[in-house]
């Protein structure tokens, strides 16, 4: 089977976090996104331990409660002024307001989102040294950001939340999820508005690439 190398380098440079264009109104077949999960644990894991877990969520008092933890802790969030300062005329500087409004009705929304989709990963990474933080998590979001891709490959939109994870082990207790697991993040999921994404602008991937030496570029 021939690979359509430009069909794939779309769906990688068009799929990012989707907050307005968020369709709440459309259902998501559940068929839909067991399709999605499917294609996203072939993704790598360390040591094929295939430690993973998906939580699927679509009851709407779940759904609820689950929003409630993220806007709590967005609110706390935006308090503790966490969000990544740039110098003036950086691009990522003249993006955050924005960005900040999106994550703003994202936050005010959520419990909108037919479906959530939280991936998750056996074992804790309190005190873990670095190897096994890089190890366990590197099990774990490769295949989240598969269904991302899978997900908008059928015309599904997500984002990329962590922050109810400020609320880690409430969110446990309302899933029964075992201590044993470590949440990863929550994927809202749902038809996206319109019919196309573009490329995002980025800092210059040339300027934040290192060749042999820490520092040196290659134009």
């Amino acid at each position: 089977m021939a690979i359509d190398i430009a069909a794939i380098d779309h769906v990688l440079t068009t799929t990012r976090s989707v907050r307005k264009r968020l369709d709440f109104s459309r259902p998501v077949p559940e068929t839909l996104v067991q399709e999605c999960i499917d294609i996203s644990l072939q993704s790598p894991t360390g040591s094929n331990a295939q430690g993973w877990r998906v939580m699927v969520v679509t009851d709407a008092a779940k759904r609820k409660a689950l929003a409630d933890l993220y806007k709590k802790g967005f609110d706390m969030y935006r308090e503790m002024n966490m969000s990544p300062q740039h110098a003036e005329g950086d691009i990522r500087a003249k993006q955050m307001p924005r960005v900040i409004d999106s994550a703003t009705y994202l936050a005010e929304h959520l419990h909108e989102a037919p479906v959530m989709v939280i991936y998750l990963i056996e074992g804790r990474m309190e005190a873990a040294p670095t190897i096994m933080q890089a190890s366990i998590y590197g099990s774990v979001l490769p295949a989240a950001w598969s269904f991302m891709l899978a997900a908008r490959a059928r015309g599904l939109g997500s984002a990329w939340p962590t922050i109810h994870l400020f609320f880690e082990k409430e969110a446990s207790e309302l899933l029964g999820i075992p201590e044993s697991f470590t949440q990863t993040v929550l994927l809202p999921v749902a038809y996206f508005k319109g019919e196309e994404f573009k490329p995002a602008h980025r800092v210059s991937p040339r300027q934040l690439t290192y060749w042999n030496q820490w520092g040196k570029t290659r134009g």
